[in-house]
């Protein structure tokens, strides 16, 4: 699957994902074009998809998260695809979680302070289809958040 350049390359890019594929290759001591082939071999298997910008919500004035840990009346039998349908439409919606068990979905959410949280609570969570319990877990601290894998 994975041979050791492929692990230097990534490694690499998860370091300094603004690194440019010259200085990638520089460091890498390959060519441009060698380099730009393995990238695309890398996406082409689905390993590398994409870059991406990462926007601290906080700095935009977002200074509320909550994880909302849904359980869902299973008894429709679209409940899941209706419920996720619509909470992808709210913008306030950072991540959908699906899980086995009790609960079955988590929504993180994000606000400017708690008037505006319960403003998107009130009038957008509470209309989610299918909603049978909501259990809000307030966050306090962001201890580790990487998606960094060792390679």
């Amino acid at each position: 699957m994975l041979d050791d350049l492929d692990r230097r390359i990534l490694r690499l890019m998860q370091q300094d994902p603004t690194v440019s594929v010259p200085e990638l290759a520089e460091r890498l001591s390959l060519t441009a074009s060698r380099l730009t082939r393995r990238l695309d071999k890398l996406q082409t298997s689905g390993v590398l998809r994409g870059q991406k910008a990462v926007i601290d919500w906080r700095a935009l004035g977002y200074a509320v998260e909550v994880s909302l840990r849904v359980t869902l009346d299973k008894t429709q039998t679209r409940a899941f695809d209706e419920f996720i349908e619509a909470a992808r439409d709210i913008p306030e919606v950072i991540e959908i979680q699906t899980f086995l068990g009790r609960v079955d979905v988590r929504l993180s959410v994000i606000a400017r302070d708690m008037p505006h949280y319960q403003q998107i609570y009130r009038a957008r969570i509470l209309t989610l289809p299918h909603i049978s319990d909501i259990e809000a877990l307030m966050h306090v601290a962001r201890i580790k958040s990487d998606e960094s894998l060792p390679l």
